[in-house]
C-alpha cells in the first residue's frame, strides 16, 4: 500500500513523472554562474520554456576546461559557456562535439567554429567597472589604465586572475595592446602589471560582481555589461569606465560536450541560446548579441556609452590571442605570480 501510495504521488508530479517514465528534463552547464551575464535570467528561462532544469555553476573557463578534461572518460556536463579564447584550447583537448545550433548560419565570420565545435552566443568590452562611493572621498574616478598605478588607488583595484580566468586573460591582452603591446610583445603588459603589483591589487579566482556593489573591490577589470547591470538594474552607485589607451571587445561561447549525459538535451539548450528569445535575454543584461540580426532594445541601446567611446575597443583577434596566450599567461605567472 505504502509503494503504491508513493507512486501515485510521484505521478501527481510532473518531474518526479519525468523520472518515472525514464525521462530526462536536466542539463548541465558548466560555467555558468547565476552573477555573471544575467545567467540566472537565462536559465530560468531554459527552464520555464523548454522544461530543463539547468543548475547554476561557478566555475571559471579555465576551472571548466580542466573539469572537462578531468572527466573526459566519463562526462558530467552536457554543455560549456567559456572565454572565446578557451574554445580552440577545448577542441584540441577534445572535449566538445559538433554540433550546429539552429540560426548559427547567421553568426558572422570568426563567430564560430568551422567544424562547428563552438560558436559566440555574445561579446562584451572589457574596462573598468567602478564603485564611486567605495573609492573615498577626494578619489577621482579613473579615466584610464594608468591612472590605476597612482598611489590613490592603492588597495582599491581588482582583476580576476589571468593564469586560470578567461576575463583575467581578456585584461592582460586589453592593457598590453592599449599600451603599445602586440600579440607577440608582452613586455608593456607586463611592465604594468609588476607597478600595479606594488600598488596592493586584489586578485580573486571566480566571478566578483558582488563585491564591487558591496564596494569590497572598488574598481575591476571587468565587462560593460556588468557594470551596467549594477548600474541601471541593481541600481548600485556604480559606472563603467572605457579606459583612454583603448581595449578590446571579446566574444564568449558555448559548445556541446562530447559524450555527456544529456545530449538532446544539451543541443535545445544551445539552440535556445542563438534563438531571437535567448539573445534578447543577454541583450537585456547589457551584451551584444552575436547574431546582428537582433538589435538592441532602444532603452538598452540609450544606456550604453556613445559610439565614439565604443571607437577606442578593438575587436579581439581569437587566432592570435589562441596563439600567444600561453607563454602570455606563462610570463605572468613567472614574473607577477600565480
Amino acid at each position: 500500500m505504502h509503494r503504491r501510495t508513493l507512486l501515485a504521488a510521484a505521478l501527481a508530479s510532473p518531474v518526479a513523472t519525468s523520472v518515472a517514465l525514464g525521462q530526462t528534463a536536466r542539463a548541465v552547464c558548466y560555467n555558468c554562474p547565476p552573477a555573471w551575464a544575467d545567467w540566472a535570467s537565462a536559465l530560468r528561462a531554459i527552464r520555464d520554456e523548454l522544461g530543463i532544469a539547468v543548475p547554476h555553476d561557478n566555475k571559471n573557463s579555465g576551472q571548466a576546461l580542466a573539469a572537462l578534461i578531468a572527466e573526459r572518460a566519463r562526462p558530467v556536463a552536457d554543455v560549456v559557456y567559456l572565454g572565446g579564447n578557451f574554445g580552440p584550447r577545448a577542441v584540441e583537448a577534445g572535449v566538445l562535439a559538433p554540433y550546429r545550433p539552429a540560426l548559427a548560419e547567421q553568426l558572422p565570420d570568426g563567430m564560430r567554429d568551422p567544424a562547428d565545435h563552438w560558436f559566440a552566443i555574445h561579446s562584451g568590452t572589457l574596462g573598468l567597472f567602478v564603485n564611486v562611493e567605495a573609492l573615498g572621498r577626494g578619489v577621482p574616478v579613473p579615466t584610464g589604465w594608468l591612472d590605476l598605478l597612482r598611489p590613490e588607488y592603492r588597495g582599491k583595484v581588482g582583476y580576476l586572475n589571468p593564469v586560470s580566468a578567461a576575463v583575467g586573460q581578456v585584461g592582460l591582452f586589453a592593457v598590453n595592446l592599449a599600451l603599445g603591446g602586440s600579440y607577440d610583445t608582452f613586455d608593456p603588459a607586463i611592465r604594468f602589471f609588476t607597478q600595479l603589483k606594488a600598488n596592493a591589487p586584489i586578485i580573486p579566482t571566480q566571478t566578483a560582481y558582488a563585491r564591487v556593489l558591496s564596494g569590497e573591490i572598488p574598481i575591476l577589470f571587468d565587462y560593460d555589461f556588468n557594470a551596467m547591470r549594477g548600474q541601471f538594474t541593481d541600481g548600485a552607485p556604480v559606472r563603467f569606465v572605457l579606459p583612454r589607451e583603448g581595449t578590446i571587445s571579446f566574444p564568449y561561447i558555448m559548445g556541446l560536450v562530447a559524450n555527456g549525459p544529456n545530449p538532446e538535451n544539451g543541443k535545445r539548450v544551445l539552440d535556445f541560446t542563438l534563438s531571437d528569445t535567448g539573445q534578447r535575454i543577454w541583450a537585456n543584461a547589457y551584451l551584444r548579441p552575436a547574431r546582428p540580426q537582433v538589435a538592441l532594445p532602444t532603452e538598452v541601446a540609450s544606456r550604453f556609452l556613445p559610439a565614439a567611446e565604443y571607437a577606442r575597443a578593438q575587436p579581439v583577434d581569437i587566432a592570435r590571442m589562441v596563439a600567444t596566450q600561453d607563454a602570455a599567461v606563462a610570463r605572468y605567472r613567472a614574473e607577477i605570480g600565480a
